[in-house]
């Protein structure tokens, strides 16, 4: 209730209240500590997909190996495996805070196991987290590319090691130069757009909302940029095909929160209906969901059809040598395929492969494969 003004306190000074960056900054220090049981649970995951991906590289069913003979001493390798798990947790928490977040921000279902609230808080929690597996996920990467490199001074390991793992376009071979670029673009928007919250009121709710539309740009950058480049799903097989299954849930989601917006105001509607909409402004909404619905067609077809853009596993093991896998032209030297850069969520660092077969497409990424 307002406080009233009457002539024995007009003029003096209001008593302090609590200001809104104070409540911001305590709302980040509260979700960060209610973050920690579900970081928690990303450190096991990330632990038992590194212990199944070093099992599998030092029994010789990778397909990491299948894709880079060299690559199979996972005592060597192990900062990369450790990336590829980073990875493949930050991939997995990315879906599900985007799954929190559509169900939030459409049509409210008819009952929910836990209150409104709670998944609110589940969802700011498990952005938390993502970002923290994007980012040990870049770092090992980067870690890998230092090891590697183990001829050159430390300095010129370290600088060589921030550019292709940072800085766009630095990493410049094979099928590295289109997917890292796309993991580092999902990491440097989902950063800013994960924290504006914690600033909504400095920018207005709704400035922050508009921008937090784009954290769905941010996911489709991660999703592929692991089918890109992801050795774990190099080759069609079920581990892609379950990743591309995964994809339906989210799709079909955004296209119900299109459809049936918890705004009225968002309801497409004939053109004109809304006053101070603008024709412009109804076509774009229009041509929006129906991108999304030809989305959702498109992923049932390609996981029903098969056709899901996995090479075909080659009949015999490609080269042994790090530097076979460069394709003609290229002169990079630095060895083997090296992880990608981050991925959203995402996606998780792969390596950049061998040299891809005439017609070959470029692919790949799978938790559950490698």
């Amino acid at each position: 209730m307002p406080s009233e003004t009457t002539p024995q306190n007009r003029g003096a000074t209001p008593p302090p209240t609590r200001t809104r960056r104070s409540a911001n900054a305590a709302t980040l220090r509260a979700d960060l500590r209610a973050a920690v049981p579900d970081a928690s649970a990303a450190v096991v995951v990330t632990a038992a997909v590194f212990a199944l991906l070093y099992a599998r590289m030092e029994s010789g069913d990778s397909t990491t190996t299948s894709v880079m003979p060299f690559m199979d001493d996972p005592g060597t390798y192990w900062m990369y495996l450790l990336s590829q798990a980073f990875g493949w947790s930050g991939l997995l928490w990315a879906w599900g805070t985007v799954v929190l977040g559509l169900l939030l921000s459409g049509p409210r279902p008819a009952r929910l196991p836990v209150s409104r609230q709670v998944l609110e808080r589940w969802h700011r929690t498990t952005s938390l987290s993502t970002l923290a597996l994007m980012f040990a996920h870049a770092l090992m990467f980067a870690a890998e590319l230092v090891r590697y490199e183990s001829r050159s001074p430390w300095a010129d390991r370290l600088w060589q090691g921030f550019v292709d793992t940072f800085v766009p376009g630095g990493y410049d071979s094979g099928t590295g130069r289109i997917a890292i670029p796309l993991g580092q673009g999902a990491l440097y928007l989902a950063v800013p757009l994960g924290l504006l919250f914690y600033v909504r009121h400095r920018i207005g709710a709704n400035t922050w909302r508009r921008l937090h539309r784009l954290v769905i740009v941010v996911y489709v950058l991660s999703v592929w940029h692991t089918l890109l480049y992801g050795t774990n799903v190099w080759y069609g097989a079920w581990p892609r095909t379950v990743l591309w299954l995964l994809q339906i849930p989210v799709a079909g989601l955004l296209l119900l929160r299109l459809l049936r917006p918890a705004r009225r105001t968002e309801l497409l509607g004939p053109p004109g209906r809304h006053k101070g909409v603008p024709r412009i402004g109804w076509a774009t909404r229009a041509v929006g969901r129906a991108a999304v619905g030809a989305v959702v067609v498109g992923v049932v077809a390609v996981v029903a059809s098969g056709h899901d853009g996995g090479r075909e596993r080659p009949a015999e093991a490609p080269p042994a040598s790090p530097d076979a896998r460069e394709p003609t032209g290229l002169t990079r030297p630095t060895g083997p395929g090296l992880p990608t850069g981050p991925g959203l969520p995402a996606g998780p660092g792969q390596l950049a492969g061998p040299v891809q077969p005439a017609g070959g497409t470029a692919t790949g990424d799978s938790a559950a494969a490698d």
